[in-house]
C-alpha cells in the first residue's frame, strides 16, 4: 500500500525517483475504497494447483478482493471432479452481463496446437473481446500470453523444437514501471512452455511495451501502454516442486525431458530445489493489483 503524506512535502519528489508510492493527502481524502471484483478464466488442467498458486499471490495484500472462477462451456474439463466445478465455478453465459475491476486468463497445455485447433478457441476470442469494455485490466499468463497477443494483434507464437523449462534470469527493461517497485535490477522465475515470440514483433506494434527480457527465455512481459492487458509468458506464480512434477511426469512418460535449467542444485533431480523467485510473483501480482487495477479502476464498477 502506498505511504500517506502531507502534498507538499519535499521528499514526494525523491521517493517518486526512486520508484516508491506516495501518495498525497488530498487523494487520500478523495478517494473511495471497495472490494476488487476479479475474474480467473482458469484452462489448466490441474484446477485446484493452479487455484491455490494464483490466490496465494492474491491474497498478500490489504486490498480486499473478491474473486470468481470462470470456466468454458464449450469444452468439459477432464482432470478436475465435476462437483468442484459445479460450485466453485462459472460460465461466460452467467457473467456476460457483469463487470470486473481485474481477470486472469491462465496457461494451458497446447504446446504445438494451433490456437484454431483449440476446442474452446471461439469461446476464448469471445471472452478476449468482451474483456475489452467489461475488465478493467486483464492479466494473460503463459499460453494466455500468446492467446491474447495473437487475438488482439495478430502476432503468432514459434514453435520450439525443445520445451523450455527452467528458472531463469530476466532484466526489467523499464525501471521506472509501478509493476516492477520492489524489484532487483534482473529477477528470476521459472519458464514452462515450448512456444516463444520474438522481440521484433512485439516492437512492431506501437500499442505495445516490451517490459521485460531474457538472454535465454525470450520475452518475457509485455504489457498495452494503455495498462488495459499485460502479457506474461513466465509463472513466478509456480510452487517450489511444480517444475519438478512436470519433470518427473514427462519421465515417465518416456518423453525423455531435460532437465529443467537452473533449477536442481548441480542439475541433480534427487535433490530439492531451492526457490528463487518466489518475491518476484509476489511483487508482481501486488504491484499489478495496486497500481494497475485498485489505482485506476473507477469506483463504481458499472463504469468500467
Amino acid at each position: 500500500m502506498p505511504i500517506k503524506v502531507k502534498d507538499s512535502l519535499p521528499a514526494i519528489n525523491t521517493l517518486e525517483d526512486e520508484n516508491i508510492f506516495v501518495m498525497t493527502e488530498y487523494r487520500a481524502m478523495h478517494q473511495d475504497i471497495r472490494p476488487l471484483n476479479v475474474l480467473i478464466l482458469n484452462l489448466m488442467p490441474t484446477k485446484i494447483v493452479t487455484e491455490t498458486q494464483l490466490l496465494r499471490k492474491l491474497s498478500n495484500s490489504p486490498l480486499q478482493i473478491q474473486v470468481e472462477f470462470l470456466q468454458t462451456a464449450s469444452y468439459t474439463p477432464q482432470h478436475t471432479d465435476a462437483s468442484h466445478l459445479d460450485t466453485f465455478y462459472t460460465t461466460f453465459d452467467q457473467i456476460r452481463d457483469r463487470k470486473f475491476d481485474g481477470m486472469i486468463i491462465t496457461g494451458a497445455p497446447l504446446d504445438y496446437v494451433k490456437f484454431e485447433d483449440v476446442a474452446y478457441w471461439d469461446e476464448l476470442c469471445e471472452i478476449m473481446d468482451w474483456c475489452k469494455t467489461h475488465v478493467h485490466s486483464t492479466f494473460h499468463l503463459c499460453w494466455g500470453a500468446f492467446a491474447g497477443l495473437y487475438y488482439y494483434y495478430g502476432l503468432d507464437r514459434y514453435d520450439m523444437e525443445e520445451k523450455l523449462s527452467g528458472v531463469y534470469a530476466h532484466k526489467i527493461l523499464k525501471r521506472t514501471s509501478p509493476l516492477f517497485r520492489g524489484f532487483d535490477d534482473i529477477f528470476y522465475a521459472p519458464q514452462s512452455r515450448a512456444m516463444g515470440i520474438t522481440r521484433e514483433k512485439i516492437e512492431s506494434v506501437p500499442d505495445l511495451e516490451l517490459m521485460a527480457y531474457s538472454e535465454e527465455a525470450g520475452v518475457t512481459i509485455v504489457k498495452t501502454r494503455d495498462s488495459r492487458h499485460f502479457f506474461v509468458t513466465c509463472h513466478p506464480e509456480y510452487d517450489a516442486d511444480t517444475l519438478s512434477q512436470e519433470y518427473f511426469r514427462d519421465l515417465n512418460k518416456g518423453m525423455n525431458p531435460k532437465v529443467p535449467a537452473n533449477y536442481f542444485p548441480d542439475d541433480d533431480p534427487s535433490k530439492a530445489p531451492i526457490v528463487n523467485w518466489r518475491s518476484t510473483g509476489q511483487l508482481l501480482y501486488s504491484n499489478w493489483l495496486n497500481f494497475y487495477v485498485y489505482q485506476t479502476t473507477p469506483y463504481d464498477v458499472r463504469d468500467i
